[in-house]
């Protein structure tokens, strides 16, 4: 898996309009919000300096084996994301999965990728009121051994990432055919998955076509009633909610994006201050 076939790069090439949004790191979408508007939280302002990182090259750019042993020999380590499940390709110029599976990565990532369950967090951690763009595009879901299907199989956009038990998930595309806002909490449960449970916080009917590119927008920003969370997909508003929940994620945290029995690719991503 440490090579990308060839397939793979014609997949990836050939996205209209997204070149020179990718160049620009995003601004055309988000980054008028990022230039002016603070980011609110707890008792102060923040404002926010943009992440939008480049892919270059072809091959693996880090996988959950960087993430367990990040000071092994051949580890391989990104200054922009973590991956604590799974594993991160680049093709041109996108972000890529590979074609998911399960099994232990290793260093490279040449059996397996293990990313039937992908996990990518920013290292950055700071990201308060937040709108995150980015283009996707998607295969159908498959299954494997150890992950059989779920109707939340597909892709997600995290915001608020301040560990694997706390944060909120965007769902753009699921096999179910829907969109969906939840929050994820530490659990009371000792048994429960991962140690955190997922409140739904709003659900709609939205299925956009797989094997073609679309543009996701996902904010999350704090008002005096809770956190105002919003999904549009390729310029349409598809889901806003407002999180009035006791202890909601008020603080900053993570970015990021996870996928699940789903091979995705992903560019142009762009996360900047948005509007309280």
């Amino acid at each position: 898996m440490t090579d990308v076939p060839d397939a793979v790069h014609a997949w990836a090439a050939g996205v209209p309009g997204v070149s020179r949004r990718a160049l620009l790191g995003g601004v055309l979408t988000a980054g008028a919000a990022a230039g002016a508007a603070l980011a609110l939280y707890g008792s102060g302002r923040h404002r926010t300096a943009p992440f939008a990182p480049v892919f270059t090259g072809a091959g693996l750019v880090t996988n959950e084996y960087a993430f367990r042993h990040p000071h092994a020999a051949g580890a391989r380590r990104s200054r922009d994301w973590v991956v604590t499940s799974g594993s991160l390709f680049t093709a041109h110029g996108a972000g890529w999965t590979g074609v998911p599976d399960t099994g232990f990565t290793g260093p490279d990532s040449a059996r397996s990728n293990d990313s039937a369950v992908f996990r990518l967090v920013s290292r950055r951690r700071d990201f308060g009121a937040v709108s995150v763009t980015t283009w996707v595009r998607l295969r159908s879901p498959v299954t494997t051994a150890r992950t059989p299907a779920q109707d939340w199989d597909g892709g997600h956009v995290w915001l608020r990432y301040r560990s694997p038990q706390e944060l909120y998930a965007l769902s753009f595309r699921r096999r179910d055919g829907s969109v969906a806002i939840k929050r994820k909490v530490p659990a009371h449960d000792a048994q429960a998955v991962d140690g955190g449970d997922y409140a739904t916080l709003a659900e709609a009917r939205h299925a956009f076509p797989y094997d073609g590119w679309h543009e996701v927008t996902a904010s999350a920003v704090n008002q005096l009633a809770g956190v105002r969370l919003a999904l549009t997909i390729d310029g349409r508003r598809v889901l806003s909610t407002v999180d009035r929940t006791p202890g909601s994620l008020l603080l900053p945290g993570g970015v990021g994006i996870r996928a699940d029995n789903t091979e995705l690719l992903f560019r142009g991503f762009h996360a900047g201050t948005t509007a309280p």
